[in-house]
């Protein structure tokens, strides 16, 4: 197989194809060759070498979320207190206590 090559040909957006060629170059890699290592890896896992599936709910843990994303999250809450959609905190705790078993 070492002398063999066979052709591959892609359609593939242009600003993609120019990102990722960049990043190649800088890590010393041909696109030829970081996609003979990906084939390789389909074969290797047998299957895409990472998880393809849609996005779930946005995470919970805050520590992984972006200024903007937090500072959305704090409006939202003021939003919703200013319309009177709130609950009291007993409530709340006596709900999530419920939930866990606690």
């Amino acid at each position: 197989m070492a002398g063999k090559s066979a052709n591959l040909y892609v359609r593939i957006e242009p600003e993609v194809k120019e990102e990722a060629e960049q990043i190649l170059s800088s890590l010393g890699v041909s696109s030829s060759a970081a996609i003979n290592m990906f084939y390789k890896q389909i074969i290797f896992c047998g299957g895409l070498p990472f998880d393809v599936k849609l996005p779930g709910p946005p995470s919970l843990d805050m520590t992984k979320w972006s200024k903007e994303q937090l500072d959305a999250e704090i409006e939202k809450g003021y939003q919703d207190m200013l319309a009177g959609r709130v609950e009291p905190a007993d409530k709340v705790f006596e709900e999530i206590r419920e939930e866990f078993g606690w």
